[in-house]
Parts: C-alpha cells; sequence; structure tokens
C-alpha cells in the first residue's frame, strides 16, 4: 500500500473514526475556522465527552489544535487527513451511484460504512475505473489525491436576484426525501434555470428548469440546499464607463 507523505502519522495508523471526526470538523469549520466539541459531538451523533477524548488524541498526532472553550481546528497536516478522507467518501458514493445505481438519496450512509474498508489500493483502483470524476453524485468537488480541494465559483441560490440564468453546481443536503424530491423535479447538479421571481419576506422561488424551461415553485429551504453558477441579467450587468478621449 502506497504512503500518503507530509502526515505526523503514518496514514495506516489513521482510523476510520478518526478520519470521520477530521472530514467532520473540516466540513463543520470549511478547513480554518474553529469548531465547538459541542458541534463536533452533535454532527457525529456521539457523547460529548467522548467527542473530547477523540479531539484530545487527534491534537496529541498532530491533527488539530485544541483550546479549551474555543474548540478544535485541522492543523495543516489535519486538514490535509481530512481532505483525502473526504476523497474517499467522495469517490465511494460515485462508485454505489454510476457503478451499483444507488439512488444518491440512499448513498451517504453506504458510503460511510463501506470506506472504512477500503485500502489506498482500493480507493485508486476505483478512481481509475470511473475514469477519475471530478465531483460526487451531490456535485460536490473530489479533492485531489495529494489532498487539495479544487476551487469552486458557485453560491447559494437564495442570493441570486431574479432574471439570473445558469446551472446547479451541487446539492448541499444529506436528507433522503430532499434529495428524492429534487431528483424528481430535475433539480440536480448539471441542471439549467433561470429565477423568475423571488417572493418576499423568504418567501418561493419560482424556476423555469432545464431546456424545456418547466416551471417549478421550491421553497427558501430547499432553496438554501441549491448552489448555482449564474449570469446575472442583462439590466444588472455592470455598466461600462467610457473614459473621454484626452
Amino acid at each position: 500500500m502506497e504512503v500518503i507523505d507530509n502526515l505526523p502519522i503514518p496514514d495506516e495508523e489513521i482510523s476510520a473514526t478518526m478520519r470521520d471526526y477530521l472530514s467532520e470538523i473540516y466540513r463543520l469549520g470549511q478547513g480554518g475556522v474553529w469548531v465547538s466539541t459541542t458541534a463536533l459531538a452533535e454532527r457525529l451523533n456521539v457523547s460529548g465527552p467522548a467527542a473530547v477524548r477523540m479531539v484530545r488524541r487527534l491534537h496529541q498526532g498532530g491533527l488539530v489544535d485544541h483550546l479549551p472553550y474555543r474548540g478544535v481546528r485541522l492543523t495543516p497536516s489535519g486538514n490535509k487527513a481530512a481532505l483525502l478522507g473526504i476523497r474517499r467518501h467522495r469517490l465511494v458514493e460515485r462508485f454505489l451511484v454510476d457503478v451499483l445505481k444507488f439512488g444518491w438519496h440512499e448513498v451517504h450512509d453506504e458510503a460511510d460504512e463501506l470506506q472504512k474498508g477500503i485500502t489506498q489500493v482500493l480507493e485508486d483502483r476505483i478512481d481509475q475505473l470511473m475514469g477519475h470524476p471530478a465531483t460526487c453524485p451531490h456535485g460536490d468537488p473530489i479533492p485531489t489525491r495529494e489532498g487539495i480541494m479544487p476551487d469552486l465559483n458557485d453560491k447559494p441560490l437564495t442570493v441570486v436576484p431574479p432574471g439570473a440564468k445558469g446551472q446547479i453546481s451541487r446539492v448541499k443536503t444529506r436528507e433522503p426525501d430532499k434529495l428524492h424530491y429534487l431528483a424528481e423535479i430535475g433539480l440536480v447538479p448539471g441542471a439549467a434555470f433561470e429565477l423568475i421571481n423571488r417572493s418576499p419576506f423568504n418567501g418561493p422561488l419560482r424556476l423555469k428548469i432545464g431546456a424545456t424551461g418547466r416551471e417549478q415553485v421550491i421553497g427558501m429551504e430547499l432553496a438554501a440546499a441549491l448552489w448555482v453558477t449564474s449570469e446575472l441579467p442583462a439590466h444588472l450587468q455592470p455598466k461600462t464607463v467610457k473614459k473621454p478621449l484626452a
């Protein structure tokens, strides 16, 4: 098995549970923000004392910084280990959907369990078999083999102005019911959209979806899970001011 370089402890000594903690610290803190152990325990569905014990272990391994009353933050090595764990999870999700034909709403928990038994050699083979996919089924980017997260230039649908057109880039929810519904109405990564209208006071949004332009109304809660790339409508485009000739 190929060993990952530049980690303070050997990659094979990072247990599946440690990877789970590191990955959730990354997701909660986006790689740099301090995360409370309470929030971490809630996300992982463990007791507070259990979370504190694991955080101390990660701290001793040089993978996190930990300050009482402030929380936990990934070190550069912990950040890399977290991204490698996220890479494995997202590759497994892609494998479950593309090869084993699971629904995208079914794969998060299955991937959590399956990835615990995957070696680096098997991960690399899965990656090669699927042609080195860039994203998971939900549109989130798959970190590189070197533990680097690709940059994205997208934003929540909730901040897009009416009239904007673009594509759904990713769907940020783990809730199976929401994912199942979004697939039914065609709001999946890669789908084209046009935002027709947003009602005031956090009201619903009206969209045109896909090449057919079928209209669909969704609430703000669902819209918050949709991240998009978009272009401003013409009347909101910044105007170029011509400088007078000297």
